[in-house]
């Protein structure tokens, strides 16, 4: 038993020496990693909730138009691989930066810059799914509060603001804790244009040292710490939304 006790504390100590903060330790970069994860996921998402809210406008404006561009967009984006829209954005946008770069004497290629990348293909993937959500939510807010807003005079922006507004949020927060959770995870695709994030980290460490599974199990408890905050922070949110709703 002491000797299995033993290797255990030699083992464990030689994994906090490996991913730790110390001399040799690979804590700091993948620590620096999960920052890089975490901005892509947060500012993806931010994007995604604005555009994700014109497309929901859009899917229900009276106009056939935008009905039908908006269920394009949410058709195409939810149906196809999320690691082809980041190939498309990427290669697309090299191949028109340099185009353009081009026409005022700019000689060779002009890449796109790969966190800009990875924070606008994350944005664009998650505003379908947003979009989906928001709608729902609208569609679930009382009529009735509605008609009596109209009725006591309130105008467009201030019925948005204190009637539709609040109640498509408190409908909707489920929903989009939800899809914060595919952002998250969709940051690990973005590694294929060369961001290091916190897989990409995990992969490089593993392959100087040549121990995968040490890094990769350190790789899933920093995801799983993010989740585990972001989920509580939703939580709260809900929470805060069902009381002013008096919920």
């Amino acid at each position: 038993m002491r000797i299995v006790l033993d290797k255990l504390w030699v083992g464990c100590k030689n994994y906090t020496d490996l991913v730790g903060f110390g001399e040799g330790g690979w804590g700091r970069v993948l620590i620096a990693g999960a920052g890089v994860t975490s901005a892509i996921a947060v500012l993806g998402f931010l994007i995604g909730s604005i555009l994700g809210s014109l497309v929901a406008w859009a899917k229900m404006s009276p106009i056939r138009l935008a009905r039908g561009v908006a269920d394009a967009y949410t058709t195409t984006l939810r149906g196809v691989p999320d690691l082809l829209v980041i190939y498309l954005l990427y290669f697309g946008g090299n191949s028109l930066l340099s185009t353009f770069a081009g026409f005022f004497g700019a000689n060779g290629f002009v890449g796109m810059p790969t966190f800009a990348t990875g924070v606008l293909a994350i944005g664009i993937i998650s505003a379908a799914y947003q979009a989906e959500v928001l709608r729902g939510a609208f569609n679930t807010v009382a009529k009735g509060s509605i008609e009596a807003a109209h009725a006591v005079g309130m105008g467009r922006w201030l019925l948005f603001r204190r009637v539709v507004a609040p109640q498509v949020l408190h409908y909707a927060l489920p929903g989009l804790g939800n899809t914060w959770q595919l952002a998250l995870k969709e940051t690990a695709l973005i590694s294929v244009v060369g961001l290091v994030e916190l897989l990409r980290q995990a992969q490089m460490a593993s392959g100087s040292t040549r121990r995968p599974f040490e890094f990769f199990i350190t790789a899933g408890l920093l995801y799983l710490t993010i989740t585990v905050v972001s989920s509580l922070l939703f939580r709260f949110a809900e929470y805060r939304s069902a009381c002013r709703m008096g919920g």
